[in-house]
């Protein structure tokens, strides 16, 4: 029979053990995260963030507050509206504000419950009513009948979508263009990042693990976890949003920030409508306008071939692979992106002007 004193002392032991596996995974975080921060960063001077435009709430169509920032030219010959993914905010546009509110009337805002638009009632929480508060952003910060194209990253993308959906009306006549960046039309596996042999039973189990961190005290520990967990955020942040593995530090610290703000409730309401996502019917109505598919080659949350299947399934749409970026490319090559939509804003103009509208 073994004693009481050689159990415990058995016991110690393999806590011991674990705990100092777990010490060294968390000096080796340090240690790579040290070493990465030590590189060149060319982006350590950029205020991101910082770049705020004139502000305006605009209210949904349940009565939920909008937060949009407008700048640039209010005669500009185009208006530029865009919508931000999944867990980010309107912040995540930076190189964009900075490169494109010269030229376009640009218009940004957080998705309802994020950034600084109101918390939604969960039950309202859906890819369509994205659509309906985008109509009700467009609708008031756009003056007269200035055209507009639409640019929209991952679920910001399925807001478009959403749009198209619900007022074909308006694609060709106010709506004259869009931009679809790393995105989809339908469901989007969450877990193609993760090794294959572990991607069925993560599906299986993701349902349930997202609703269970949201409630109560879970939720407590979820949210304690992510805001002390600074180094594997750090990693995670920069493996799963990039493709670049050079990425500056200084940019993957803003982007894990942003994540970071997002309640855990919130990704867990947005995580069931994503899953639900169905908009392949839609792609028609943008086949009216002008269009540009981007994505980023590396992109490890939605997989590039999902980009293809939009741009096939849309009438003289335009695929762009970007090589080596990932899911977030509209940070990590906002030269190539901007210059896209530049090129898809004057499109779009001409088209529109050789319709007669113009």
């Amino acid at each position: 029979m073994v004693s009481w004193r050689r159990l415990t002392g058995l016991t110690g032991i393999a806590a011991g053990a674990v705990a100092a596996g777990a010490g060294a995974v968390v000096m080796a975080e340090k240690i790579a995260v040290g070493r990465i921060r030590l590189r060149p960063d060319p982006a350590a001077g950029e205020p991101f963030g910082d770049i705020r435009g004139e502000a305006m709430t605009v209210t949904a169509d349940d009565g939920l507050p909008l937060h949009v920032e407008i700048s640039g030219p209010p005669d500009a010959p185009a208006a530029i509206i865009f919508c931000h993914g999944y867990t980010l905010n309107q912040d995540v546009w930076y190189y964009q504000r900075a490169g494109l509110e010269q030229s376009a009337r640009t218009v940004f805002w957080d998705q309802r419950s994020h950034g600084r638009s109101g918390r939604s009632d969960p039950d309202l929480v859906s890819i369509d009513q994205l659509g309906a508060d985008l109509h009700e952003v467009m609708m008031a910060s756009v003056p007269g009948d200035m055209p507009v194209v639409l640019v929209g990253h991952s679920m910001g993308g399925m807001t478009v979508m959403a749009l198209a959906d619900q007022h074909p009306e308006l694609f060709g006549s106010r709506v004259i263009g869009a931009v679809l960046i790393s995105t989809a039309a339908s469901t989007v596996d969450p877990v193609t990042w993760l090794p294959s042999v572990l991607r069925p039973a993560v599906r299986r189990a993701m349902p349930s693990m997202m609703t269970g961190a949201s409630k109560g005290r879970m939720a407590e520990v979820v949210e304690r976890g992510r805001q002390s967990a600074s180094d594997i955020a750090f990693l995670g942040t920069r493996r799963i949003a990039f493709g670049d593995p050079r990425v500056s530090p200084t940019m993957v610290d803003f982007l894990e920030r942003i994540i970071r703000a997002t309640p855990i409730d919130v990704i867990a309401d947005f995580y069931v409508a994503l899953v639900g996502h169905e908009k392949r019917h839609a792609l028609k109505v943008l086949g009216s306008v002008p269009v540009l598919v981007l994505t980023g080659d590396k992109d490890r949350l939605v997989d590039p071939a999902l980009s293809v299947e939009i741009a096939d399934a849309i009438k003289d749409a335009e695929l762009m692979k970007i090589r080596g970026a990932g899911h977030v490319v509209i940070l990590e090559r906002p030269e190539e992106v901007n210059e896209a939509i530049a090129r898809l804003v004057n499109r779009a103009l001409a088209s529109y002007a050789a319709t007669g509208d113009g």
